[in-house]
């Protein structure tokens, strides 16, 4: 067996330290295809975290794109959302964008990579195709996109750039059905979109613990407090629920820009002390949040942006620790709704839905778990990080063989 392949990962999503809160599934990805690959990732520097660091074999290089007490594109929220929370944040896109392009030149040419995985299509895509596009002989290009990069910023020019990144990648993968289509729409060959979603660990961490009583009354909520997650939505249903069951109480794990308007708006109707905003909490911690829940609800939306969720992993989180879902009939949640039990879907945007949803599953005297836990083979072979890594293994080392 000769020497491993040499892979670049860019992202704008990325732990900053062992246990960080934020999204951490390109690491998760990025780990298990250390068993193929010598990985090395390119991503934004935030303050706190080291310039350059080791995780679990995964070689982190972080750029710096603005003085450190500036460097707040990224994190609490994603690109999108902080954009749209504060504008005053497009003036470090330009300054984000030409590091990112230095970053990656130097280390090309210092490392000598065999392929480049690029997990979004702006800017990270864009960026290798910019210096594909003055050096032939630059590593092949592979796109990954979640969504927001694909559904979000429909301006004309935007859509342009995304056409001559999807275009110029030699590969790409989507993580939803939906999301192949919307490649389609911008003229882009479908031959070479595959769909493929992040994964969740459902062998060692999302699965159910028989040794934890569920509460009767709790409704969960998990995300990032952003438009296209919808909790408006649900804590508009409480006072309903409320009048049912008045114990009733929503936890709501996740941070975000939106954070305040969702906390006057239950003072405004009058939930406030039954609704807990306990904040961001790390991945070792979330599945004990799953587990205890009579009942999680996803009330995705389209953003009033054109964004909206490329898959939602949090439903299947969910039904891995065996917790009943109700979720919003959002194109994306269909390629997990349509074949899971335990899953209830409502209309978008309808909180008298969210409420009857979630008041029958509370009028059953004897949840039907195991509905839900029939659903882990399948979700298993789907969305397992050792199924997931594999799938993605296999792109990747297509892409080197045709080049070879």
């Amino acid at each position: 067996m000769g020497p491993k392949k040499k892979l670049i990962v860019l992202s704008s999503t990325y732990p900053r330290w062992k246990d960080d809160f934020e999204p951490g599934f390109v690491h998760e990805l990025c780990r298990r295809l250390t068993n193929s690959f010598e990985v090395t990732v390119l991503c934004p520097h935030s303050p706190g975290a080291e310039r350059f660091s080791s995780m679990d074999d995964v070689n982190v290089v972080r750029f710096r794109y603005a003085p450190q007490c500036l460097e707040t594109l990224v994190n609490d929220g994603g690109i999108v959302s902080n954009l749209k929370s504060s504008p005053w944040k497009w003036l470090l896109l330009p300054f984000f964008f030409i590091a990112q392009l230095i970053s990656l030149w130097k280390l090309v040419r210092q490392w000598g990579p065999d392929v480049i995985h690029a997990h979004w299509i702006i800017p990270q895509g864009l960026a290798a195709v910019v210096l594909r596009f003055f050096n032939s002989s630059f590593p092949p290009i592979y796109v990954t996109s979640h969504g927001a990069d694909l559904f979000a910023l429909k301006a004309g020019v935007f859509q342009e750039l995304k056409k001559i990144v999807l275009s110029r990648a030699v590969g790409i993968s989507v993580v939803s059905s939906t999301m192949r289509d919307e490649v389609g729409r911008l003229s882009v060959d479908l031959d070479k979109v595959t769909v493929l979603p992040m994964g969740v660990d459902l062998e060692n961490r999302f699965r159910p613990n028989l040794a934890v009583e569920r509460t009767q009354w709790e409704i969960l909520f998990v995300g990032r407090l952003v438009e296209k997650k919808g909790l408006q939505y649900l804590i508009q249903a409480m006072p309903s629920i409320l009048e049912q069951f008045e114990d009733s109480v929503l936890t709501v794990v996740g941070f975000g820009p939106e954070k305040g308007r969702l906390i006057e708006l239950a003072e405004s109707l009058g939930v406030q002390k039954q609704v807990r905003f306990v904040g961001s909490v790390s991945q070792s911690e979330l599945a004990d949040f799953y587990q205890k829940a009579a009942v999680f609800v996803a009330p995705f939306i389209m953003a009033n942006n054109g964004d909206q969720e490329g898959l939602g992993l949090v439903v299947v989180e969910a039904l891995g620790c065996g917790c009943p879902v109700v979720v919003a009939d959002v194109p994306a949640s269909r390629d997990v709704s349509s074949s899971a039990r335990g899953v209830t879907v409502v209309p978008v945007r309808d909180s008298a839905a969210i409420a009857e949803a979630v008041i029958e599953q509370f009028r059953q005297k004897d949840p039907e778990y195991h509905e839900v836990l029939s659903s882990r083979a399948s979700l298993m072979a789907r969305f397992s990080w050792e199924a997931v890594a594999r799938s993605y293994s296999a792109e990747l080392n297509k892409i080197l063989s045709e080049r070879a």
